[in-house]
């Protein structure tokens, strides 16, 4: 009763598969008993069999390649604007430190009476503060290290956008190919469940190897669907790296299997610790806390007030009654630094020099620290996927190849055959998932560990920020050579 039901009218649960998926083969019930010569169960097309690049072959429009990616980054992503930005502002507060103290223009009197004796003074003064001790020429060393900050900052983001881009064009690429595998192994299942129910049909298979066979072929058709899903998201990832949500999907144009990163560990981990623009902020920070240092024992030195007028004396002078007239005024003043001379601030810059020395060596160790950790990853997936592409692979297509020749040769049943061509593409799967992890940990550590292309550059005076990002994201498929295979 139960196999009338899931079987009944003559509509298996595969011929409805098959219908929901166009690419599916339509299920043709047998007319022959031996499975091993049935017309139906001849060698399976070469086509079928696990290679890379099948979605660019298939496709009609124009591919889209990894350059032109970056170009539309460079052209849309905002971050990129805002180091921009930033350089701009640095240089205006470099030119701002270093401009004269205005001029004070006023109107002074004294002595001013009304009535008809008049008297008292009145004119106007000129007031200028003449900054001494070189204060100006100091401020405006301080604001030029906050510009070379924003310089690297610039350069730090568009490593950072770069490398974005190009892990998500390859994650987008993996997904591809992954989407394309996952069909051909929903396609393998269903055949395989098909076969089953011939078998049965003809008393050579029992409900639970039909039932198997179906499960089977629901669970890749199901993983089909969700690595669809995969592909549609990461192109969203991608498009937004770039900066240009709205841009179209495309198929991607690329090559897994060759070119990827190839790197040596203690290399890499000095090239990191040295080179990474995060160390050149650090630097650039400490010498920026050396100029607040000489400006803060500079300001110390007082500065000159030097201020001079005219007034009109209405007093009346002498036997003939008349106003006395203009007379001039002159003051110069200077503090005297008694109990003031900076020191406080003295020793506060002096404070922050030498943490930001520590702040050196510890970007370099938490450089190396997270490096360590992209690297093992790197080495793991580089490890498999040349284990995959020279021993593992070549042994599975071989197998098949074997199996196929025995069931030409009549000496092994057909549905053997689909569960060898099965294997092969799983198999195929978890190389691609290494592939994958070689692509995206390598982009990363050339990148210097800079992967999030939509983090803002850290504005000039932001403390503990040459290090922002505290992870490399990577997708849970890419972890291990288990992950990514449908297991029966």
């Amino acid at each position: 009763m139960r196999l009338a039901l899931l079987l009944g009218v003559g509509t298996p649960i595969v011929s409805i598969l098959a219908a929901q998926e166009p690419q599916m083969p339509e299920m043709q019930m047998p007319t022959e008993r031996n499975p091993m010569q049935h017309p139906a169960m001849k060698k399976p097309a070469a086509h079928a069999l696990p290679r890379f690049g099948q979605a660019q072959l298939d496709a009609r429009e124009k591919l889209f390649t990894l350059e032109e990616a970056q170009e539309v980054a460079r052209a849309k992503n905002p971050t990129l604007r805002q180091a921009e930005a930033g350089i701009k502002a640095a240089r205006a507060r470099e030119q701002q430190a270093g401009l004269l103290p205005n001029p004070i223009v006023g109107y002074t009197g004294d002595e001013i009476r009304g009535g008809g004796t008049g008297g008292g003074k009145q004119g106007f003064f000129v007031e200028q503060r003449i900054v001494m001790g070189g204060k100006l020429g100091k401020a405006r060393a301080v604001f030029a290290k906050d510009t070379s900050l924003a310089k690297i900052e610039a350069e730090e983001q568009k490593i950072r956008v770069e490398t974005a881009v190009k892990m998500a064009f390859y994650r987008v690429l993996a997904a591809q190919e992954l989407a394309d595998i996952h069909t051909q192994l929903a396609q393998v299942a269903n055949e395989n469940a098909i076969t089953a129910q011939r078998l049965g049909n003809t008393g050579q298979a029992d409900e639970t190897e039909i039932l198997e066979a179906e499960l089977q072929a629901h669970r890749l058709m199901l993983a089909q669907r969700m690595q669809e899903n995969t592909l549609r998201e990461e192109w969203r990832s991608l498009a937004a790296a770039m900066g240009d949500p709205e841009i179209e999907r495309a198929t991607v144009a690329g090559d897994l299997e060759h070119g990827w990163p190839e790197l040596a560990d203690q290399e890499v981990l000095d090239a990191i610790a040295k080179n990474s623009p995060a160390v050149r902020i650090a630097d650039a920070a400490a010498m920026r806390n050396a100029a607040e240092t000489v400006r803060a024992r500079r300001e110390a030195i007082p500065d000159l007030r030097v201020r001079g007028g005219l007034l009109y004396n209405n007093e009346l002078a002498g036997a003939v009654p008349r106003a006395t007239g203009w007379e001039g005024a002159a003051e110069v003043g200077v503090e005297i630094p008694i109990f003031n001379r900076n020191q406080g601030n003295v020793a506060a810059a002096r404070a922050e020099g030498d943490r930001a020395e520590e702040e050196k060596r510890r970007v370099a160790l938490t450089l190396r620290e997270r490096a360590a950790s992209v690297l093992d990853q790197y080495s793991n997936a580089r490890l498999m996927a040349e284990q995959y592409g020279r021993e593992i692979l070549p042994r599975a297509r071989k197998a098949y190849e074997l199996m196929e020749q025995r069931h030409g040769e009549m000496l092994a049943s057909y549905p053997r055959v689909l569960e060898m061509q099965r294997r092969l593409f799983e198999l195929h799967t978890e190389y691609v998932a290494a592939l994958e992890s070689v692509w995206t940990n390598g982009i990363a550590l050339q990148g210097f560990l800079l992967t999030d292309g939509l983090e803002a550059p850290a504005r000039p005076g932001e403390m503990d920020r040459p290090i922002r990002e505290t992870n490399v994201p990577m997708p849970e498929r890419t972890m291990g050579p288990e992950s990514s295979a449908p297991r029966p």
